[in-house]
């Protein structure tokens, strides 16, 4: 009996150990929004279904998880198993063999569900290489008691003229009520993610088709004195320092009458637990200027595995769970539909509890639709991207302009300067790179 149980307490240390030794610890890149900040308090169910598997988060800001992620990649510093990107890398990274395809999300992942604007954006030779979190297109998010004590009526789809007047008459400085909150936060992905797709509007483009920079174009000139005087006159105090995270919080408290940003806000907006104004917000469209495109974007937050991970297999594992339909029921379950990750499956937009949870459900599914990055702009150009320019040089490129258009809108340069640097500094780059001699 003796040797039975000492036979039986060796092979349970043997088990015990070897499933110690087993144990995976994934580190994951992220980004410090809601969406993800709830993924992370639901892990529980993944831990529990993957009981050899152990997280460990790296949540930054989203200028800093971008350039920490490059960097990583770039120099294979081996640092993350699953990153947080966006639809600008996915292409480019997977052409440069730096990121792993997804070829094992499971039999019930349901690839074909995924909505195939999104899809397509993060598919490379016919291979997904990044699995998207949520997906998000922009549009106008608007106080409906502002807008009818003003006697004004926001049409779905709005024109810029008319959201510029809107601000203008809504704004009440002394009651610190602003007409509009916009991005002014310098960055490729947070200014110029806005004013790049407010000015494919205007008919500017970055590049015509020759790779030639247009910002001294009438068009860039435009855009840039619209956005800084309507700023001005119905913005924000200090607007040149607010990203995405900074205007929710001044649209939730009350002190914006319109927003126009990432449709995946409307939740955040429009939910009683976080927002102070959820059962007075409307939605639209993003606007026009009547030259056939409207100033909204496509972009998806996913989840990729680099190439140099050493733990490929636990990370898909991941990964498949974070953006399966199942996660959204989960949540769903947790913290009702209205919380759903939007903008990624056929599946939720069909989902009746959704669409009456998400009275913005059909307007972000028509803005996601609508957009596409293979004709961004009323002039031809030579690249694909809407909010961005699906080129290595980009990310320099648009960060460095950025923080021009953002000294515009502080009052520190002029728009003419502001201009005028930034055509000087793409001409430069684009030269360097060898795009035009």
């Amino acid at each position: 009996m003796r040797h039975y149980l000492a036979g039986a307490l060796g092979a349970f240390i043997s088990v015990a150990l070897s499933s110690t030794v087993l144990a995976e610890t994934l580190t994951i890149a992220t980004v410090n929004n809601g969406d993800m900040i709830r993924m992370q308090k639901l892990t529980d169910d993944f831990k529990a279904k993957n009981p050899g598997i152990d997280l460990e988060w790296v949540t930054l800001e989203e200028n800093v998880l971008r350039q920490k992620v490059t960097t990583d990649i770039a120099t294979k510093g081996g640092q993350y198993d699953v990153l947080t990107i966006g639809t600008y890398e996915v292409p480019i990274w997977a052409k440069q063999d730096w990121l792993l395809p997804l070829d094992n999300l499971g039999a019930n992942y349901d690839v074909d569900d995924l909505l195939p604007a999104i899809r397509s954006g993060l598919t490379v030779d016919g291979k997904l290489y990044a699995a998207p979190f949520y997906g998000e297109s922009s549009m106008v998010m608007y106080r409906k008691d502002l807008f009818e004590a003003a006697g004004l009526k926001m049409p779905d789809a709005p024109t810029w003229d008319f959201v510029a007047d809107a601000a203008r008459k809504i704004t009440n400085k002394d009651k610190e009520v602003y007409g509009i909150c916009l991005r002014g936060k310098a960055g490729w992905g947070e200014n110029m993610a806005f004013l790049t797709a407010m000015s494919n509007s205007f008919g500017a483009r970055w590049f015509d088709e020759k790779w030639k920079p247009q910002f001294d174009q009438p068009e860039w000139k435009d855009t840039l004195d619209f956005y800084v005087k309507l700023m001005k006159d119905a913005g924000p105090p200090g607007a040149s320092s607010n990203g995405f995270n900074e205007n929710l919080a001044l649209f939730q408290t009350g002190k914006c009458g319109m927003w126009i940003d990432a449709t995946v806000a409307a939740s955040f907006v429009a939910d009683p637990k976080q927002s102070q104004v959820a059962d007075k917000v409307g939605f639209a469209l993003a606007p026009d200027k009547g030259l056939g495109k409207r100033g909204n974007w496509l972009w998806a937050w996913s989840l990729a595995i680099p190439a140099g991970t050493q733990k490929a297999e636990a990370a898909e594992k991941f990964v498949a769970w974070a953006t399966s339909k199942e996660y959204s029921n989960l949540v769903a379950e947790k913290e009702g539909w209205l919380n759903a990750p939007p903008g990624t499956r056929k599946s939720l937009y069909a989902n009746a509890d959704y669409q009456k949870a998400a009275s913005f459900a059909k307007m972000t599914l028509d803005s996601i639709n609508a957009a596409d990055p293979t004709k961004p702009t009323v002039k031809p150009v030579p690249y694909v991207g809407i909010q961005f320019v699906a080129i290595p040089e980009f990310q320099g490129i648009g960060t460095a302009i950025g923080q021009q258009f953002s000294a515009a809108l502080a009052g520190q340069l002029s728009v003419d300067q502001a201009l005028q640097s930034a055509q000087q500094l793409a001409t430069r780059e684009m030269t360097k790179a060898g795009y035009i001699k």
